[in-house]
């Protein structure tokens, strides 16, 4: 039985610890090209070593007369398996490391627990390149197998969302000055996974440069990587960080561009987005609802119909549809209320994340929410005052085409990965206070004619840019300074 197998006990037990193992292909091509001209100056440590892809190669480059002195005074590995320090004791043998120098060197230990101080005393200052564990808190406390992973979380850990995390905060209490990191995407992307984190450990540390993967490149995981060069600061400093990434992509797609990573925003990646939704907010905005709810109906009886598709019942690859009845004023509320939000990519372009027609996709007049309320579900939008359907309309592109400019030139940094699929681009979320904040600088609302007269006739032209430059214009707010590159 699979239960029985060795294959499915070693998933299991990748899956428990969080572990990923790394290849040498990866150290030899992105990492080592960065560190080959000091070899010899720094104590190079993996403290979660795994099978020591990410140090022990470097021995390939020393003279086979000096390996056993560089190994014995240059390489320390750890790591919590014992059967990964075996394979690690095997990997230094054919080096022709002696037995007993390798043992000393390459030892078992829980690196998470506490760090080993021993090594800030060797001759060589420490240089750390390592794929730690990574975990997500939340799935942590579900599982009775990874429950022993939550202490990790407490006390002035208290806080922080993944295993990954803890790793790093101890190389920043121990004052290790130079580091490589392997972690999830959701280090530079992610907002409440990685908020505090990034906060915290980026006032300490200043990023050098960053590949970012959107190609699987572990066998066993499909989330998306990045391999990220520190260097700790002279001081700690809340700063913009500035930094080159190279990103990988789909189809041997590759290209760079320059990051900008504002404490304002967290320092998350695509913050460009949440600037200028901030900086050129309406000095009239509308008020932006969300859902049709049971309580709603409940305290709205009437004998009006309305025509809704309920997101709590999905059957057959479809929602289904129904009639509520309520009273006349919340029948007009929903009937001229015509647009929803698409919160998640569908994996075509033309199902991208984006505010849409309710008619036209479901041909009722209103989407309902009869259960709990999910965020990836089509959800009815309500706006505050109620526009004409010409200005909902017209809305709809006004939103459609700013979102869709910020993910060409962002690469849709600002969005959260949904899923990792076969589908031609990486499938995003678009969450609700985005929404809000964008449909906030639509400047509907102004009194002067002239103004929208124009604003009608710079959306048609479907202009993304010259949209922008009469927003931040029109809403009178200093320009945002977007510094952005374009694909290679």
């Amino acid at each position: 039985m699979l239960e029985d197998s060795k294959e499915f006990k070693e998933k299991n037990n990748r899956r428990s610890l969080g572990a990923h193992l790394t290849s040498t292909e990866i150290f030899l091509k992105y990492i080592f090209p960065e560190i080959k001209n000091s070899l010899n100056e720094f104590l190079w440590i993996d403290l979660y070593a795994g099978e020591g892809n990410l140090i022990l190669p470097i021995l390939d480059t020393i003279p086979q007369e000096e390996r056993v002195d560089f190994f014995k005074n240059h390489i320390f590995l750890f790591d919590v398996q014992s059967e990964m320090i075996q394979k690690c004791i095997e990997i230094a043998k054919s080096y022709k490391i002696p037995i007993d120098l390798a043992k000393k060197n390459i030892v078992q230990r829980n690196s998470l627990e506490s760090f080993p101080k021993f090594l800030k005393s060797k001759k060589y200052p420490i240089f750390h390149i390592t794929n730690p564990p990574y975990l997500y808190l939340g799935y942590i406390r579900k599982h009775e197998d990874t429950k022993i992973h939550l202490k990790y979380f407490e006390n002035e850990n208290e806080g922080y969302q993944d295993l990954y995390q803890i790793a790093m905060i101890n190389d920043l209490r121990n004052q290790i000055d130079d580091l490589i990191y392997i972690i999830p995407a959701n280090f530079i992307f992610g907002a409440a996974v990685s908020n505090k984190f990034r906060r915290d450990f980026l006032k300490y540390y200043k990023i050098l440069k960053m590949y970012v993967f959107e190609t699987k490149i572990f066998e066993f995981t499909g989330t998306n990587i990045v391999i990220v060069f520190f260097k700790r600061k002279n001081y700690p400093k809340t700063e913009i960080q500035e930094f080159t990434g190279t990103k990988f992509k789909k189809l041997d797609k590759t290209f760079k561009r320059e990051y900008f990573l504002n404490p304002k925003f967290n320092y998350r990646g695509g913050s460009e987005f949440d600037d200028f939704c901030e900086k050129n907010k309406s000095t009239k905005p509308l008020e932006v609802k969300y859902y049709i709810r049971k309580e709603d109906v409940w305290n709205n009886k009437g004998n009006y119909h309305v025509d809704v598709i309920d997101t709590s019942s999905y059957v057959s690859n479809e929602y289904l549809k129904t009639t509520l009845y309520i009273n006349e004023e919340f029948s007009k509320k929903v009937k001229s209320n015509l647009l929803y939000i698409r919160t998640v990519d569908t994996g075509s372009y033309e199902g991208r994340a984006g505010l849409y027609y309710i008619k036209d996709n479901f041909n009722v007049d209103g989407i309902y929410v009869s259960g709990n309320t999910y965020r990836t579900s089509p959800i009815h939008v309500f706006l505050e005052p109620t526009l004409s359907k010409e200005e909902q309309i017209l809305l709809r592109e006004f939103f459609n085409l700013i979102l869709e400019y910020y993910r060409k030139r962002l690469d849709s940094e600002f969005l959260t990965t949904y899923k990792y699929s076969e589908a031609e681009y990486t499938r995003k979320y678009l969450g609700l206070t985005q929404v809000r904040k964008l449909i906030g600088t639509y400047p509907i609302l102004s009194n002067e004619n002239s103004l929208k007269t124009n604003l009608i006739k710079i959306i048609k032209e479907e202009n993304a840019g010259n949209l922008i430059a009469f927003i931040k214009k029109v809403n009178k707010h200093p320009l945002s300074i977007e510094k952005l590159t374009d694909w290679l």
